[in-house]
């Protein structure tokens, strides 16, 4: 009897052991299959890991020769144009007259200026005869105003004679247009018979001084590449109608700002654009071959003289005057790892457009960074890897 319930009793607890790990196993079950539909719903990224070397830096640029000398000639009187005795592509000396003005408005003036002083010359003879009969009747208040009379007309023809003078030196001057050096007429803008629209009547350019071309870049990779005044460029010069591509050397001649150009790293919804700082550089080179007019391009490369973490730009954020990358966080668990971003500040960084060297405190080379989310993120949020 007491052997059969002891049976009886064993049945029941191995009942209850095999009934608690079928029930321990459908929790185990549903815990792993309600985590695994719970990644399915994460964000799915892809990612990439920072290497630590320097930055290639590449700079290519291309513009139109155009001589170093180039004088725009214009007549500050505004006269009409009467006749031009050149032509444009035509080569002239220095001192040649380029073109005549119609002069005759200022040619009456003139005139009209000597008319005046012929009568103030006719006055004075007027106030001499006066002094004379004014002398002769011995009244001395009389002779001494006769006397200031005189004088006072003597001045008012020096004045006016010097004005006449002054009228027609410039007259001689302006009534034609003259080149100031040996070069070529490059543009004539004004038509004959026609006020200047206020643009140079006369274009002259010379290449005796050699020719230049300017280009505009980034700041900043300028500043990686090491591109100051003085520095030498091999400038290639584009192969043309009869003419072979070949390689010049040219010197850096000026830096100066130029427009910031507005522009973002990452080019995502939450990123803020920032302004990117320009330079334009001017070259100079010195070639007898060279007139003007032929197209040129500067490539040059170069690697950054800083190592660093380089990463694509398109792992970079920037929100709020901020930037950051996110890296992947792995935090171990009894039922599986996960995943999560962590913002990474970025203190500085240095771009060639399609990669950044960044300076950071919290990022190591052997860590994953996020390149790609199927949807935005933020700090602190689990994500699933591609």
């Amino acid at each position: 009897m007491e052997s059969t319930e002891l049976s009886a009793h064993g049945r029941r607890q191995k009942k209850i052991r095999t009934a608690a790990l079928l029930l321990l196993g459908v929790l185990l079950f549903f815990t792993f299959f309600s985590n695994t539909l719970e990644s399915l719903t994460l964000p799915k990224v892809t990612t990439v890991e920072p290497v630590n070397r320097r930055l290639e830096l590449t700079l290519e640029a291309g513009g139109m020769l155009r001589p170093v000398s180039e004088a725009k000639l214009l007549n500050a009187s505004g006269w009409k144009v009467r006749q031009f005795l050149v032509q444009e592509g035509e080569r002239v000396k220095k001192g040649q007259t380029l073109l005549l003005y119609d002069s005759g408005p200022a040619e009456r003036e003139v005139e009209d200026a000597v008319s005046l002083l012929e009568k103030q010359k006719i006055e004075q003879q007027t106030l001499q005869d006066q002094f004379i009969q004014t002398y002769m009747e011995g009244d001395e208040l009389q002779i001494r105003k006769a006397r200031r009379d005189i004088e006072a007309g003597k001045l008012e023809q020096a004045r006016q004679a010097g004005i006449i003078a002054g009228m027609r030196e410039r007259l001689a001057r302006e009534q034609q247009l003259k080149a100031p050096f040996d070069g070529i007429v490059t543009k004539l803008n004004a038509m004959e018979g026609m006020l200047s629209a206020g643009e140079p009547e006369v274009i002259l350019t010379s290449s005796s001084q050699g020719v230049q071309f300017d280009f505009t870049a980034d700041a900043e990779l300028l500043t990686g590449l090491g591109v100051s005044v003085g520095e030498p460029l091999e400038v290639e010069i584009v192969a043309s109608e009869g003419q072979p591509a070949r390689s010049i050397p040219g010197k850096v001649a000026e830096i100066k700002n130029a427009q910031a150009l507005t522009d973002s790293l990452s080019g995502g919804e939450d990123s803020k654009a920032g302004d990117i700082s320009r330079r334009e550089v001017l070259v100079k080179l010195k070639d007898a071959s060279l007139k003007g007019g032929e197209q040129v391009q500067v490539r040059l490369k170069k690697l950054s003289l800083q190592e660093g973490l380089v990463v694509p730009n398109q792992a970079i954020h920037q929100v709020g005057g901020r930037s950051f990358v996110y890296k992947i966080e792995e935090q171990r668990g009894a039922l599986g790892n996960a995943f999560v971003a962590r913002e990474v500040q970025i203190r500085s960084s240095r771009t060639n457009g399609a990669e950044s060297l960044i300076e950071t405190d919290s990022l190591y080379e052997d860590e994953m960074i996020i390149l790609e989310s199927s949807e935005p993120l933020q700090d602190g949020n689990r994500v699933r890897l591609q």
